[in-house]
């Protein structure tokens, strides 16, 4: 009987969370990562001293580790294309044609903050509190894109669908293939 109370207990107080958590990614450790501590650049003399930018309070330092920009480097690219600097000449016309209806600045912050409120509306559930399961599949399921039933749907309308298989109709093959190629289409 007491195994019974603990066990609905449990269940009850597990129901209570309001965790919008999905996806359980958590190692169970507590300690710090070892690998989030980068060792500074040494210090050098620079050739001269009256070139030298003034300090900025908050800035960034000489001295001050830059891995993503030393990984792209040694690996022969241009480290100074890392730096934001705004929309490239190549992505211009993009954004120009997107956001030719208007765009709202803030869109980063209503997203997140209505998939925050999608996450509390489907989280995990009291056994999968318990079991530290992933429910993320699951919440998503109703935004995830059926890629076979819009290959149906587009296919009618003379959409070229590279990743579908051709129509039997569309290139010469015997019949055998013709029969396969339908029966795959129907299924």
């Amino acid at each position: 009987m007491r195994a019974i109370a603990l066990t609905m207990t449990m269940l009850l107080l597990g129901a209570c969370s309001n965790d919008p958590q999905l996806m359980n990614t958590q190692s169970g450790r507590s300690s710090p990562d070892e690998f989030s501590i980068l060792p500074t650049k040494a210090l050098s003399m620079p050739p001269d001293l009256a070139v030298l930018p003034s300090p900025t309070p908050g800035g960034t330092n000489i001295t001050d580790p830059t891995p993503e920009a030393d990984a792209v480097a040694a690996l022969g690219g241009n480290p100074g294309a890392l730096a934001q600097q705004g929309i490239g000449a190549a992505d211009g016309a993009l954004v120009n044609h997107a956001s030719r209806f208007g765009r709202d600045p803030a869109i980063r912050i209503i997203a997140a903050r209505e998939d925050l409120d999608w996450r509390s509306r489907h989280s995990r559930r009291a056994l999968e509190i318990l079991a530290g399961t992933d429910v993320y599949y699951r919440a998503y399921e109703s935004m995830t894109l059926d890629s076979w039933a819009e290959q149906q749907r587009l296919r009618p309308t003379g959409v070229r669908l590279p990743a579908a298989p051709p129509r039997a109709e569309e290139y010469r093959m015997s019949e055998d293939a013709r029969a396969s190629a339908e029966s795959l289409l129907r299924d």
